[in-house]
């Protein structure tokens, strides 16, 4: 081990302190902190980050381990970056061979916490380790099974499996097992797995037994999926190299790689479909087979990128329409209301520079449910567009009798991602408002509560003007000429509509803050 640490890279050796440091590992003189405060009597703890330390001073608190259990998490560690970076050269020096699969599982290696989740304590008894292949062959396989498992609460504190499912590529049920634990159940979590005790009478299966099915299905090319895998791994006592998390795979709009997006909400951004209501129990088998749609239309969008998913406060937006584009622009609006069915409205879109043949429509619906099964229900051929989101072409008849051909898309979370960043940034706005008008007097607050109130009035009567015109032009919007005109006024009704709830909010919270300060006053 000691000749392992000392030719391991600095940045190796740093991750390794910081997982030692989260796990909260004391070695013979300490934590961390504490050797520093020994070792380095000039800056001691105050310079704790591993990365300004040099790689002597980090060997030199690994080698203060000697427990067997920190020595085999130590040595996993290693092992975990000893995948990574063959991965990483094979994938550099086949970048224009990398099959789609194996990029989604070097993005789960190359993910941060990757070596934290994922090095499992497989030297114990009772643990399957499937061997990691170095072959091409097995690295270009594109065999994959998800897995999902639910766990109850033991009387000693610890976890045990209680059911397995595993579904293959096509979404095929290969294991669907209720699980007889080894232990005395505490709580059955029957709010989260929706198993209660009547459910396990005269269940047999053990673990011993899944381990088994699983190892027939299993090679060392074969790909595992999973939501936050690591967790069903651990659970199934399996250490199984070739892996593709789907809490690694997509990220947040803001970036953030270490906040890890939930099932559900990945279902609701990229699917267009929720998984679960809030505060029902999970359906292992649905959570298995969501795993593998969300992997499955990750490699048929073919984007470069992993796809970004909207933070978890982010509202639903837009996911309660569907998109009727490529519509030729001598098709009236009004011919789109018979072509899907359901209780909906239609809304224009803006048209793009160079579409001046052909334009798009939104079928507006009142929820997502009923938008998702009106789609479901479209007759038409399953067709992919350009980022490979799910649609259909149907053909229809016109009521002037010719048949034309038009797309319906459902839509996805990302489609109002840009829209949803700039009602951000003025939210931002308000709360930098909010912020500045503490330094403020009465008098100014004052002052500021009627500018604003002025400027609500300027866009109540501009929004009022914009409707009159906009209901003339309508009334000749039969005519195509008008189409582009009157979607113009109607996406600049829009934003003078939020412009003004955005007033509202400031007016209201600068009021607020206004009477606060004259009841201290009193």
């Amino acid at each position: 081990m000691e000749d392992k640490f000392a030719t391991a890279e600095k940045k190796v050796l740093v991750e390794m302190v910081r997982l030692a440091q989260k796990r909260g590992m004391r070695g013979g003189e300490g934590d961390w902190k504490e050797f520093l405060n020994s070792h380095d009597p000039k800056f001691g703890a105050n310079m704790s980050d591993p990365s300004k330390r040099s790689n002597d001073m980090l060997i030199a608190f690994l080698k203060t381990f000697s427990k067997e259990d920190d020595l085999m998490f130590l040595d996993k560690v290693l092992q975990c970056n000893e995948k990574r970076n063959f991965v990483k050269q094979v994938s550099q020096s086949t970048s224009d061979k990398e099959s789609p699969e194996q990029r989604l599982v070097r993005l789960t290696l190359e993910h941060p916490q990757y070596p934290l989740e994922y090095s499992f304590p497989s030297y114990d008894k009772g643990w399957i380790v499937t061997k990691f292949s170095q072959k091409s062959k097995a690295l270009k396989s594109n065999s994959m099974y998800a897995i999902d498992c639910e766990m109850v609460l033991c009387e000693d504190g610890t976890e045990n499996l209680v059911r397995v499912c595993m579904v293959d590529r096509d979404l095929q049920v290969k294991i669907d097992e209720l699980v007889k634990p080894r232990k005395s159940i505490k709580d059955y979590r029957t709010e989260i797995t929706g198993i209660s005790p009547g459910d396990l009478d005269g269940v047999t299966c053990s673990l011993d037994d899944i381990q088994k099915s699983m190892k027939k299905l299993l090679s060392p090319g074969t790909i595992l999926v999973g939501h936050s895998l690591n967790n069903d791994l651990h659970a199934l006592k399996l250490d199984h190299a070739r892996v593709i998390d789907t809490s690694f795979i997509f990220k947040y709009s803001n970036g953030s790689i270490y906040r890890r997006p939930s099932l559900n909400k990945l279902c609701k951004s990229v699917l267009g479909y929720e998984l679960r209501k809030e505060g029902a129990p999970h359906n292992c088998l649905h959570d298995a087979q969501a795993a593998m749609k969300l992997v499955l239309s990750k490699l048929e969008s073919k984007v470069d990128d992993v796809i970004v998913v909207a933070d978890e406060d982010t509202p639903q937006i837009g996911m309660e329409k569907l998109l009727l584009h490529r519509v030729p622009i001598h098709v009236p609006s009004e011919d789109l209301a018979g072509v899907i069915r359901g209780d909906f409205t239609i809304e224009l879109k803006p048209s793009k520079k160079g579409q001046g043949d052909i334009y798009s429509a939104f079928a507006i619906f009142k929820n997502p449910e009923e938008a998702q099964q009106a789609f479901e229900q479209v007759e038409g051929s399953p067709d992919k567009d350009s980022s490979g989101r799910p649609q259909k072409l149907i053909k229809f008849q016109l009521s002037s009798g010719s048949t034309v051909s038009i797309y319906v898309r459902k839509m996805g979370q990302n489609d109002f991602a840009e829209k949803f960043s700039s009602k951000k940034r003025d939210l931002e706005v308000i709360e930098n408002l909010v912020m500045s008008k503490k330094q403020k007097t009465d008098q100014n607050i004052a002052v500021e509560t009627i500018a604003n109130s002025s400027r609500c009035c300027d866009h109540v009567e501009e929004i009022e003007r914009l409707k009159q015109e906009l209901k003339q032009k309508e009334d000749s919007s039969h005519c195509c000429d008008h189409l582009k005109e009157v979607e113009s006024l109607k996406e600049e009704l829009r934003r003078k509509d939020y412009e003004l709830s955005i007033l509202h909010k400031a007016i209201t919270i600068v009021k607020k803050d206004n009477k606060k300060r004259k009841g201290k006053k009193k």
